[in-house]
């Protein structure tokens, strides 16, 4: 008789095969086994949120197989993901196997590799009774407002939509954040730079206008003529240097990832969408086939708060350094990061970091998917970043003076590169600039090259990107970074929100129930309730925390609210108000609205029933197509993504990833199309012209 071991996923189960020989057999569950019913509510709340746990439909094969596996095993083991999800997964598998509560059946993997496997084997355990009721106690409290609230917006805005404990919240940030934009009132000001150069050197730097001689605090120039009077007394001014200081600048490089960072990181360095950089980062720690070793975890478990990394991977990371870079790159200590402002932390699991840092990137590229090698080489390279010397500057900054003004100006230069040679972080507010400065001293003149004005405005806040949008929901407590990619998929999915770029907007559609919820559901779009709702289903987790009674005491609130709200809204459906175009239907004359379907957005005429005329909606771009010259217009893939092509299709055939400008080739005249990614440039795609022209970064 073999043993059983039980993982979620075929990929999982084939790598873990590999370091367990010929004694075991694995399985894969292929995800949960049971849940609540997909037609009925499937929760008494009457007798203590006892839920209605079914075999999930269409899995009826596939359990009868491991039960009977199950019978002709000696000993079975439960190595579902070490989370609270694969905890619950374990517990459905338990019970339908007919394991015995308190048997030590579970084992788990921190990294899918021959060690990890051999320690998570080593180490069974019971199944932890905390995070399966603090799983329930999430997928009861999600049911509870998805299927009580749903229903509610079908009857009082539009049949299918849906609401949810996180995603509500996530949709209210991201239009309150448009209205906020909306009503943002911009100011005026004006700034004053003085182009300069010491004495007997040609090269110039640029010194900002900060203050005034004897007055403290802000100064701002409010509008022309005040800049104008600057200006004027500027107009024979000496500029004098009144201080110098010279320095030196540490920076440390980033801890490495953890779930959060790492979806933040992918959207900025890579476009991913979280749901995207999950999926690859699943397929890398469950494993995959490298040419020569078979199939491979490469990371560890990618669900992680943890900042902390075992003495083992910390001391491959420095030996590799060494070997690979030199002494002088390796930070030399153990550099201990912390969390900032995070009171929930899970450590259960270490950061995330390559199972095995002598695999790098460029090794294993050929044996990847594009997006593993993407998400695999981010990770690779921050982790070994995390363990190198900090960079080092030389700074200078200094102070001049100029009739009653005082200009700054800074700069420096790196004496050692540190990490960076192999990393730099991305943010989502651009760098301010700096240079090297010329040599300079203390008490000099400098001569004036010119001086330069320019008038400004304040900037509204800006949009929430995904990496934006996720680093806000984390640092408030909202939600799990497990959840993150299915809730922005979600509130996406329903049409709440529409990408614009990377930018995340909200659809009117997505107003209007955010509008209702906050009138009558004003706790389930509060990020503060929220985020008290997050630290009590923690506590459950932890074992501090009952779930029944954390369940009862928000459905008797939410049961009194959702009364109230059907009372005061009887009778009344509030109506989505439609963006009229400019495009005349053809068959009455009305002017199309734009309406969101199954598959998207498209142009209809507002007189339905009557009129029934429907169309795509086709957006032109400013380019004209190298092959035939016609218009080239913006498609959309099945899976999203948007692309370029003719307006003749299949009669051309032109198609391009790449955006087509305005701007014309100065060889041939065609269109020229935008290549973006770190080097953009503008190209001309004219079969033989062959143009290439850089373009700002």
């Amino acid at each position: 008789m073999s043993k059983l071991v039980i993982v979620e996923s075929p990929a999982k189960a084939k790598t873990i095969k590999k370091y367990l020989g010929s004694g075991y057999e694995v399985m894969a569950s292929m995800g949960h086994v049971r849940d609540l019913p997909r037609s009925s509510f499937g929760v008494n709340v009457n007798n203590s949120y006892k839920p209605q746990y079914l075999n999930i439909s269409g899995k009826e094969k596939l359990i009868k197989e491991l039960k009977e596996a199950a019978g002709k095993s000696e000993q079975i083991y439960l190595a579902t993901d070490p989370d609270r999800e694969g905890e619950a997964i374990s517990w459905h598998l338990a019970y339908l196997l007919g394991i015995p509560e308190g048997a030590p059946n579970r084992v788990t993997f921190g990294e899918i590799t021959k060690k990890g496997v051999q320690q998570g084997m080593s180490h069974p355990r019971c199944i932890d009774e905390n995070l399966v009721n603090s799983q329930q106690a999430r997928r009861i409290l999600d049911r509870i407002v998805g299927y009580k609230l749903s229903p509610f917006l079908w009857r009082k805005v539009r049949r299918g939509l849906s609401a949810g404990r996180v995603q509500s919240v996530a949709a209210r940030l991201i239009v309150d954040r448009e209205r906020e934009i909306e009503a943002f009132q911009p100011e005026e000001y004006w700034t004053v730079d003085a182009v300069l150069r010491p004495q007997g050197q040609q090269k110039t730097f640029t010194a900002r206008l900060k203050g005034k001689k004897g007055h403290e605090g802000e100064f701002t120039i409010e509008n022309k003529e005040q800049c104008d009077r600057i200006l004027a007394e500027l107009e024979e001014a000496e500029f004098l240097i009144k201080n110098l200081k010279r320095g030196t600048r540490k920076r440390s490089p980033e801890p490495p990832f953890i779930t959060s960072t790492l979806q933040q990181e992918a959207s900025r360095k890579l476009g991913f969408t979280a749901r995207r950089t999950m999926r690859a980062a699943q397929d890398l720690y469950e494993g995959v086939e490298l040419e020569g070793l078979g199939s491979t975890g490469l990371i560890t478990y990618m669900r992680t708060d943890s900042l902390r990394v075992s003495d083992e991977a910390v001391a491959a990371a420095r030996a590799y350094i060494i070997e690979h870079y030199g002494e002088q790159y390796d930070c030399k200590t153990q550099r201990a990061y912390k969390r900032k402002g995070a009171s929930n932390v899970q450590d259960a699991h270490e950061a995330i970091r390559p199972t095995d840092i002598s695999l790098a990137p460029e090794a294993v590229k050929a044996s990847l998917t594009a997006d593993q090698y993407k998400i695999y080489k981010l990770i690779w390279e921050r982790f070994l970043a995390s363990r190198m010397a900090d960079q080092l500057l030389n700074t200078v900054s200094v102070t001049i003076e100029a009739a009653d003004y005082i200009f700054r100006a800074s700069g420096h230069t790196v004496a050692f590169d540190g990490f960076t040679g192999i990393y730099e972080v991305s943010t989502d507010e651009k760098p301010e600039e700096q240079t090297a400065l010329p040599p300079l001293e203390s008490d000099t003149q400098l001569r004036k090259k010119e001086i330069k004005s320019a008038q400004k405005f304040t900037q509204p806040p800006p949009r929430f990107t995904e990496a934006s949008l996720i680093k806000f929901l984390e640092e408030n407590g909202i939600g799990r970074p497990s959840t993150y990619a299915p809730i922005i998929s979600t509130i996406i999915d329903r049409g709440y929100v529409e990408r614009e770029q990377k930018a995340l907007k909200p659809t009117a559609l997505g107003d209007v129930v955010t509008d209702v919820l906050i009138a009558q559901f004003p706790n389930i779009v509060d990020e503060k309730f929220s985020a008290g709702m997050e630290k009590s289903l923690d506590k459950i987790e932890e074992g501090k925390a009952d779930w029944v009674k954390t369940l009862d005491k928000f459905y008797k609130d939410f049961a009194k609210t959702l009364k109230h709200a059907e009372e005061s809204m009887d009778g009344q459906r509030v109506k989505v108000p439609e963006e009229e175009t400019d495009v005349v239907c053809e068959l009455c004359g009305r002017k199309m609205v734009i309406k969101t379907g199954r598959y998207g957005k498209f142009l209809a005429c507002p007189g339905f029933p009557e009129c029934r005329n429907t169309k795509k909606i086709v957006v032109e771009t400013p380019g004209l197509c190298p092959k035939c010259e016609g218009k080239i217009v913006q498609r959309r893939s099945q899976k999203g993504r948007i692309f370029y092509a003719c307006e003749k299709g299949r009669e051309c055939g032109f198609m391009s990833w790449d955006e087509p400008g305005a701007e014309k080739c100065p060889k041939c005249g065609g269109s020229l199309f935008i290549k973006k990614g770190k080097n953009p440039r503008l190209y001309c795609a004219k079969e033989g012209c062959g143009f290439v022209k850089e373009m700002e970064k």
